[in-house]
């Protein structure tokens, strides 16, 4: 086998009030003052309040930045950055879902390594480590509070910027299931959606190894057997804590084997018409995977196998669109758009998005290469 590494934060934290040890641990590492960087949102509904007031107790300051985006920014990484240098923050804390982590990651980032965050775009740009994160997730779906994976909007050039980065790892990552009650349906189904779409893009990467497909398969499992719970009843805590290890899982899984097609095509979306992520990749996921099943049919079917279909007596394509037809059955059940062109996507769009969609994919493991021409053809598929 190929020499692989695996990366993951030092520190996980999971479970019912968990939030209350990360705030031990900026103590114990002698924290002075957090930037707490979040989404205006869960500011408005006190949430940063309530960590910014535990932090308080254990003696260790902060100021809320509640400037990240949907689709972060540039301009948001630099709004928070010259924020966090005006308080003399020595750490920064990131809550929210995977926007407030890539912000926190941008600031955290370029404050210990100066310039832009754009000069960081591709794979392990950075000389040093990022300033401490901690990230506290309060969705389930991106992972992003415990990869090595940051994806700033460009508004220039109207594109996401990848950066894969081992410096941006977090230093502990908070999965605590209650503040993931009363999820909007919508939001949850995006994320969860967007979980499905690393676990199935890392076991059908040629990066995956052993572990990674261990985490992946088990992730499409839970999925499968709590996504449509939790859209249905978001107080749910089982299925909140549930949601949480299935991202969490899906999130070892692609930060190792990496990604492929459908989140290239996806951050194209994003970047161009400012689309939800996890909508993007769930509308793209089956059209790519049945490309993919050209070349890897026979790990498709061990995935329709993990989302619940009976493959007894299937053949490896046969299993491949049994697993195509059972992403479809979820997504539909969880109320994702059918198409693209519901979201918005212009016809005339097509070929600029599918070539950055290619630029975007050279640092992504995808099963089988694409040309442009196929590109276009499953964003047309998929409209």
């Amino acid at each position: 086998m190929t020499a692989t590494t695996f990366f993951i934060p030092s520190l996980n934290l999971f479970g019912a009030g968990c939030v209350s040890s990360a705030a031990d641990h900026a103590k114990s590492r002698g924290f002075k003052r957090a930037l707490i960087v979040t989404d205006s949102g869960l500011h408005k509904l006190g949430v940063a309040d309530q960590i910014a007031s535990m932090l308080v107790e254990r003696g260790v300051g902060s100021v809320i930045f509640p400037g990240a985006k949907p689709n972060p920014t540039i301009r948001n990484v630099e709004d928070g950055l010259a924020l966090l240098k005006q308080e003399n923050c020595d750490c920064v804390i990131s809550l929210g879902g995977g926007s407030a982590h890539d912000c926190a990651k941008g600031i955290a980032l370029t404050a210990t390594n100066g310039g832009s965050i754009k000069d960081y775009e591709g794979v392990d740009k950075s000389a040093h480590a990022q300033l401490p994160l901690i990230a506290v997730n309060t969705t389930a779906g991106t992972a992003s509070e415990m990869t090595r994976f940051c994806i700033i909007t460009d508004e220039e050039r109207q594109v996401k910027m990848a950066i894969v980065d081992r410096h941006t790892t977090p230093l502990l990552s908070v999965n605590d299931p209650v503040l993931m009650l009363g999820k909007p349906p919508a939001l949850t189904a995006a994320t969860g959606m967007d979980a499905l779409t690393h676990a199935i893009e890392a076991y059908v990467s040629i990066a995956a190894t052993p572990i990674t497909d261990a985490c992946a398969l088990k992730a499409m499992s839970i999925i499968s057997n709590s996504l449509r719970t939790v859209v249905a009843e978001g107080q749910n805590l089982a299925a909140r804590e549930a949601m949480s290890y299935a991202g969490f899982l899906a999130g070892m899984a692609f930060n190792n084997a990496s990604l492929g097609y459908v989140h290239a095509m996806a951050h194209q979306l994003g970047g161009f018409y400012d689309l939800p992520h996890g909508v993007c990749n769930a509308v793209l996921l089956p059209h790519v995977q049945a490309y993919n099943a050209q070349v890897a049919a026979g790990r498709l079917k061990d995935v329709a196998h993990a989302l619940g279909v009976d493959i007894t007596g299937m053949s490896d394509a046969q299993g491949a669109d049994a697993a195509i037809h059972a992403i479809q059955r979820l997504s539909a059940d969880v109320g994702i758009p059918a198409g693209l062109g519901g979201l918005g996507m212009k016809e005339t769009d097509v070929p600029i998005l599918a070539a950055n969609a290619l630029k975007d994919a050279c640092g992504f493991t995808n099963p089988k290469q694409a040309t442009q021409t196929e590109i276009e053809t499953i964003f047309r598929a998929a409209a």
